[in-house]
Order: C-alpha cells, then structure tokens, then sequence
C-alpha cells in the first residue's frame, strides 16, 4: 500500500504529490523524524530541479523507505520518518552525486533518532561525462551496428575483471554516445557486428582482397574486423585508459582495420538424432559472443577468430535434462582442429541449513538466501552457470531450511549468504560436503547429485565507532572497510563496508570470527578495497581488530584523505 504524506510548512514547500512512503509502520507524530534540504549543482550550486531523493531503510525488517522531488528551488522535504538508520539516494538524469568534498559519492548514510529534525541537507551533483564518437572502416566508411562499450577494473576474489559501465551501438552514420559516466579511469572497445561482411556481400558490395582471400588459394587467412580497444589495439593488455572528469564529452573514435581470422572446427558427440545444440565462443579479452555453424552430423565450425585465448560452451536445448560442454582453446596463428565436446548433464545441490540463534524465538529460513558461487582458480571472463536452463545462483530457503541449485555446470563453487537475505547478522559456520569441512576451500562440481550440510550462526562479530581527521573533528560520509586477514583476501564475502553518517559514526555487522584490520577512507572508486595492490598502498594505517563470535566492538579511526589527483 502507499500512503502519500502531505509536507507541512510555509508556502511554497513540497506539494503532497512530492513524497512518497513506502511501507510506513504506525507510529506516534512526536517520535518520527524530518529530513529537508536542498540539491544544488557542483561547483556552481544552482539549484537542481526534479531530482529525485530516495531514503533507503538500512533494514527493511525494521524501517521503511521514503521518496521526494525537488521543487523549482530545488528543495526537497521528507516528514514522519520512523527512526532508525537510512541510506540517502539522490537521481537526476545526467548528474553524479559528489560528496561535499568534490568526491565521487553512492549515497550517504543518516542516522535519525525519535523526533530528529535533520535541516538544511545539501546534496551536490556534478554533470555526468560523455564518451561519444565515430566508428569506420579501413576507407573511412561508417560501420553501422557496432558495440562501442566503457569498461572499468574490478576485483572479485583477487582478480582483475572487466566490467562493463555503459555501452551503445553505432547509428546508421558509425556514429555512439555514452552518457551518464562518473569521474574516473575507464578503457573503450568497439566489437563490430559479427554479420558485418555478410551485411557488405547482401548490399551488392563485394568484398575487398583485403576481407578475404582469394577463393583459388586454400593455404591463404581469411581476415575480418575484430574487437579494438582504445587507442587502437586488438590486445586488451595494450589498452590505454581514458580519465573522465565531471562534465567532460571525451571524443573516441575508431578506425578498424582487417586482422587474420581464424576458425575453430569440431564435432559434439554422444547426441540424439533429434538433439538442437546451441554453440558460443567467448574470448578473454572480449566481452562479444560469436556464434557457430552447426551442422546435422555434429559438425560446427566458427569462423572469424582473432588469436587469443577462449572458452567454447556447447548447450544441448531439446533434451530430456540441460546438458552442457565447455573447452578452452589458445589460438596462435592457425586454425583449431578436430575439437571434441560430450555435453554432460547438470549437478543437483542440495543443502540443508541448520540455524544456532541465540534469541528465544526459532528464525525463519525462508529470510535466507544462499548464492552458489564460482571458485575456479583460473578465470576465463564468463560465468559458465549463466549458460545452464533452470540455472539460478540465487536460492532461496524453504520452511523446512532446504535449499536446492538445479543443472549446476562442472567446475569449483562455494556457498554464501547473499546480500538479498533479511538476516544481517548471520554468518556462515560451517558448509560440509561428504562430512568434510568446504566453508573455506570450496567443492568440486562434475555432475549427479551433492548434498551440504550448512550451519548459519546469527552471533556474527559487529564493530561501531567514530571517523575523525587529523584534527580530530568527525567526518561524514567516509567509505569504512573490514579487511580480513591475507588468507580471506581472495574472498570478497569476507570483506565489511559502510560509510559513517552524519555525525561520522558507522557500524559493520556480520563479521564471521577472525582478524581484520579496519580503515576508513575520505573517498573510493567502487571496491578498489578489493585489489590487493591497492590495499598495500595503505598498510600500517588501519587499526586491527580480533573479532569474536558474538562480540559488539567499539573503535576509532582516522580518516584517509583522498589522493589530489582523483578526479
């Protein structure tokens, strides 16, 4: 249901129709709270009009969350607040929200008591930057319908990753725009259509000597476009950033040009007569994925492949139970030969939870959610589980705490509690595979049927304190990190954030037992934190702590200043 809240004041305060209350609890006028303030545009601070302003309960189990809009001043309020602790959103299309400090910012965090009035808020958006440009060919024509994308570095246990932050395909004029980028160092590739030469041969245009070779000599390579990074290369290790500051239109262009193009033959065995066999080639250095020619033997062949390394999945579709084959391939400068791929069917995982609470009331596993996650130890840039039917990562708990993952593909997995389980606090003891202990080291997958035997404990460790700078003074708005100890690095389930709130005061929940060192810092890129190079750059300047199971830990931390050449 929602109720929409009329805001009391003087005129010209925000019409009724302004804010929203979703899920508000009964309470009395005297213990709910108020947040107003303002949005305005940074560095000039004009008002900002039409922004939309989101108050995010930290616990949904407890608080509600609220909405406003900015009227023509700018100005936004938000009234009979229940207390508690709040993530504060702001939107506007075309604008980044930055701290007070001119920082990239997600959001704040705001602690409301019984009747706190907070006044006076000001919220700064920078103007988003802009990537645009043109894609042609070798003469200068426009490549319609190729992927140009901007990608950033993550880090998901240890490793470097490729993710993909905007992406647009060019108009009829090999034309792109990019919008809505926040400031920061980003890479640009264009991946043409993978039909492109067969798009020149069905407009009349025959192809050039220099797109393919000539029919009459057998031993000569094929060429074809292939995925190009910034400033030109098709080696994504040769990639050069981009660095984007607030309100930049960054002009990229890109000229493509032939490279030798290579297939990958080969046969899918042990099939049904009647079997429909999906095949995709994946590269690690591209985000595209090319499809195969199948044929009615079992033959496919997959025709322009740049050297590199890939992944090949095959997927049976019409068959009594999802089946699925993956093979990786290094290709140098000659075609692959004679690959063979015997799809499988699936894994099934069950696990049974076992929750230890500590209160007098039995918890509700159905507040669970458990994520299968991959622990492969050498990455090949896709998820293979994503290419399985009836796959979910996600699982959530029945009455009776089960929880099963259906069509589960071969490989390495670890159990987690995920980000979407009501149940803040836990933590997992234990996860048992065939009565041995795989919490840490993970299980191996390669088909039939596994059971786990999980043990979730809601006696997680938390830490609370206060972020100060050098003189002491509270600083709101800090990005707070429990790290774990170097053996936890790779774990990124292991790691706590938060951000202090107003009065520079944060909270982490849910730590498992072990040692952490905690650091706040004035302002982060995404989860940098994540990058065990970054993390040396501050060694020695956090504060360790020895989590208990159960343990509520107090601390004070001095904030790390942002570097001046963050832009």
């Amino acid at each position: 249901m929602i109720l929409l809240a009329a805001a009391a004041g003087p005129a010209g305060s925000l019409a009724a129709s302004n804010q929203t209350v979703l899920g508000q609890s009964g309470s009395s006028n005297a213990t709910l709270s108020l947040v107003q303030g303002i949005v305005v545009k940074d560095p000039t601070s004009e008002p900002i009009k039409k922004a939309l302003i989101e108050l995010i309960a930290e616990s949904q189990n407890d608080g509600s969350n609220y909405t406003a809009v900015t009227d023509a001043d700018g100005r936004f309020v938000i009234e009979n607040i229940a207390p508690g602790q709040y993530r504060l959103f702001v939107e506007r299309a075309g604008y980044r929200e930055v701290s007070r400090n001119h920082r990239a910012a997600e959001g704040r965090v705001v602690t409301l008591s019984a009747g706190n009035e907070m006044k006076d808020v000001v919220i700064h958006l920078q103007a988003a930057a802009v990537v645009d440009g043109r894609v042609s060919d070798e003469d200068g024509d426009p490549m319609p319908d190729s992927q140009v994308a901007v990608l950033r570095r993550t880090y998901v246990a240890g490793h470097s990753h490729w993710e993909q932050v905007g992406a647009e395909r060019t108009n009829d004029l090999g034309e792109y725009r990019i919008a809505g980028l926040g400031p920061g160092s980003y890479f640009v590739s264009v991946s043409p259509p993978p039909n492109f030469r067969s798009l020149i041969e069905a407009n009349g245009n025959a192809p050039s000597p220099a797109n393919r070779a000539p029919a009459s000599s057998e031993n000569a390579t094929p060429t074809s476009y292939q995925t190009t990074y910034y400033p030109g290369t098709r080696d994504r290790g040769q990639a050069e950033p981009i660095l984007l500051h607030a309100g930049d239109d960054f002009p990229v262009n890109f000229s493509l040009m032939p490279s030798p193009a290579l297939s990958i033959r080969g046969t899918i065995v042990n099939l049904q007569p009647s079997s429909t066999v999906s095949i995709t080639v994946q590269g690690k250095d591209s985000l595209v994925m090319n499809g195969a020619e199948m044929h009615k033997d079992g033959s496919f062949e997959i025709h322009d492949v740049a050297p590199g390394s890939y992944t090949i999945l095959a997927r049976v579709e019409n068959g009594v139970a999802p089946m699925m084959a993956r093979q990786r391939v290094q290709i140098t400068s000659a075609n692959v030969e004679g690959l063979r791929l015997a799809p499988q069917a699936g894994a099934m995982i069950r696990a049974h939870l076992r929750l230890e609470f500590s209160g007098s009331e039995q918890p509700d596993p159905r507040q669970m959610f458990l994520r299968l996650c991959s622990v492969e130890d050498d990455d090949d840039g896709i998820n293979v589980s994503d290419f399985a039917d009836g796959f979910s990562t996600l699982v959530q708990g029945t009455v009776d705490g089960s929880f099963e993952w259906r069509n589960v593909s071969a490989g390495r997995y670890a159990v987690q509690i995920s980000d979407a389980s009501e149940m803040p606090e836990w933590f997992l003891k234990s996860v048992a595979a065939g009565g041995r202990d795989v919490l840490e080291s993970g299980f191996n997958v390669s088909g039939g049927a596994i059971a786990l035997d999980v043990v979730a404990s809601d006696r997680a460790a938390a830490v609370e304190g206060v972020v100060t700078n050098q003189k002491g003074e509270a600083v709101a708005d800090s990005v707070v990190v429990a790290v774990p100890e170097a053996r936890f690095r790779n774990h990124p389930e292991r790691y706590r954030k938060s951000n202090s709130d107003q009065s520079g005061r944060f909270t982490l929940r849910g730590l498992p037992p072990g040692d952490y060192t905690l650091l706040a810092w004035e302002s982060m890129d995404g989860e940098a934190y994540l990058d065990p190079e970054f993390l040396k750059l501050y060694e020695g300047q956090g504060r360790a702590l020895h989590a208990k199971e159960g343990e509520r830990a107090a601390s004070k931390l001095k904030v790390i200043p942002a570097s001046e050449d963050e832009p």
